[in-house]
């Protein structure tokens, strides 16, 4: 078993996977507030977009950590993003179930897929930082 060192200096990915998916929930309460009228979509697509931004960044600082444990990530990530999957397809049924449609279902379901990607990022992120690569 690996002994729990943490990276040093790790880079700030947690705060900003953690911001990304601020942003993305947000924006899914206001779709969801919406329903079942057509919901305005200029603030949801504007908090959709800076989480897609983000979310990159996060994904960025990831890459760039030397010493990475990523077979611990990996591992971990995969489950977690099975887990968040379902999850995901559970709400965009629900969105389906409730008959939404068009643009504001393309919002939803983009906002789902940050969403899934997010939390499994953050989850593997937080276990595989404390282990040695």
């Amino acid at each position: 078993m690996s002994a729990e060192v943490a990276i040093p200096d790790a880079p700030p990915v947690t705060q900003v996977a953690g911001a990304s998916l601020v942003l993305v929930v947000v924006g899914g309460i206001v779709m969801a507030s919406s329903f079942p009228s057509r919901p305005a979509l200029g603030v949801p697509i504007a908090l959709l977009c800076l989480s897609a931004i983000l979310l990159v960044i996060a994904v960025l600082l990831l890459v760039r950590s030397p010493g990475f444990a990523w077979g611990t990530f990996f591992l971990v990530g995969r489950w977690a993003l099975l887990a968040y999957t379902i999850s995901a397809g559970m709400i965009e049924f629900s969105f389906l179930h409730n008959h939404a449609s068009g643009a504001p279902l393309l919002v939803v379901t983009l906002m789902l897929v940050l969403f899934a990607i997010n939390v499994p990022l953050l989850i593997a992120f937080t276990v595989a930082r404390y282990q040695t690569g």
